[in-house]
């Protein structure tokens, strides 16, 4: 179903906003901008460890973030329907920049406004609008999480949690069309997000009800499941594949008890791929990306910290980790404490720069990284919302 709406708009109020604003209206439509977009949720809050929702909330909001700037500057932000709800890879951005796709997961229940339900929201925002515009809204399957665009910009797939689905959508310029939707399981599977292969042919599914990733074949548009499954950890959620395609990292996110949660390293050169290794990261792996490059890969964790202060296991900060990837080794390189109830990551184009969304405390923090020294800039972006999924364009 395709369904156009009308929405409220705004530019954010940051310092120097008429250059702001003459630096987006002058990024052509074949310009590289190198953004940044972060969906952030107003639905619900963190009170001592447990997830609320909030009384009459705001509209949940998609700030679009200048990463050629130093540092990173809020270009607009616009009312979004966006989820904490599933990994924080809930945003895509087509390679040309032309749209951006965000998926709405959860919504309060209009029965019980204490309470949320299943959405089935994909919001489509046309990023070259002046303000970026909401310009079509798709409906998917149940509890929509991850999605992806593919490197051609022309097929992109959206996890369905609720259903144990993946729907496939058609991308022809910045028209968006639900095409097919593959079962991968019932709905207690929890497919949590979808990764393609640099080449198009092929894609990862995680699921986090059933422990599984699944393998799933592309050709053109069609997209199967291949019936391979692997075994990599406790609720894998996130997953990124690396830009030569040769191998992919996931994010474990356990049970969320206290114990020390992993990260898993997926061999894609293998026939068929097969998981070679996993590393122990500590409490809640939420974030998990690879940078442009493929040198290194980022992982966010709770580390505890949306935790009750008087649990065993709470902690005073979230961290970023950083590992460098040699083939399919990973070793740690560097670490940072951020906010908390910390959510997605996103490099730069040119891997110097780490976003980090922070849903308490509703801001994004910005590091510094030169491959051997990860400094906190102290220089956070602040956000009409907790940051609940991000992503930032480049291409590999």
């Amino acid at each position: 179903m395709y369904l156009m709406s009308s929405w409220r708009f705004r530019f954010a109020l940051v310092s120097g906003l008429p250059p702001l604003l003459g630096s987006w209206l002058a990024v052509a439509p074949h310009a590289r901008a190198q953004i940044a977009v972060s969906a952030n949720d107003n639905k619900v809050y963190l009170d001592n460890g447990v997830t609320k929702v909030v009384r009459d909330p705001p509209p949940d909001t998609l700030t679009v973030i200048d990463l050629r700037s130093s540092p990173p500057k809020v270009l607009a932000e616009i009312d979004v329907p966006a989820s904490v709800a599933g990994p924080p890879l809930s945003v895509a951005i087509a390679p040309d920049e032309s749209i951006a796709l965000v998926t709405a997961g959860m919504k309060v229940d209009p029965a019980d406004p204490s309470k949320q339900i299943p959405d089935n929201r994909l919001s489509v925002i046309d990023l070259q609008s002046k303000p970026p515009s909401v310009i079509a809204r798709l409906e998917c399957g149940k509890s929509p999480a991850g999605v992806s665009i593919n490197r051609a910009g022309t097929l992109a797939l959206v996890a369905n949690r609720g259903d144990g689905t993946v729907s496939v959508l058609r991308i022809q310029g910045k028209t968006v069309t639900p095409i097919d939707k593959v079962t991968l399981g019932d709905d207690k599977a929890g497919v949590s997000h979808v990764a393609f292969a640099p080449d198009g042919k092929m894609a990862l599914a995680t699921r986090d009800g059933d422990y599984m990733i699944s393998v799933l074949s592309i050709v053109g548009e069609k997209v199967e499941y291949t019936k391979r499954d692997m075994s990599a950890g406790l609720k894998p959620y996130g997953i990124d594949i690396s830009p030569t395609g040769a191998m992919a990292v996931v994010a474990n996110v356990g049970r969320g008890n206290g114990d020390s949660d992993t990260i898993s390293v997926i061999d894609l050169k293998a026939t068929p791929p097969r998981v070679v290794g996993t590393t122990t990261v500590g409490q809640t792996p939420e974030g998990i990306l690879l940078s442009p490059d493929g040198k290194f890969c980022a992982v966010v964790i709770m580390n505890g910290s949306n935790k009750a202060k008087e649990s065993p296991f709470h902690a005073t900060s979230g961290k970023l980790l950083l590992f460098k990837v040699k083939g399919t080794q990973l070793t740690p390189v560097a670490s940072a404490p951020v906010g908390h109830w910390s959510q997605g990551v996103a490099f730069s184009p040119d891997g110097h720069t780490i976003l980090v969304q922070n849903m308490v405390e509703k801001e994004i923090s910005v590091f510094s990284w030169d491959g051997k020294h990860l400094h906190d800039t102290g220089r956070p972006i602040k956000t009409n919302g907790g940051g609940a999924g991000i992503r930032a364009s480049f291409k590999h």
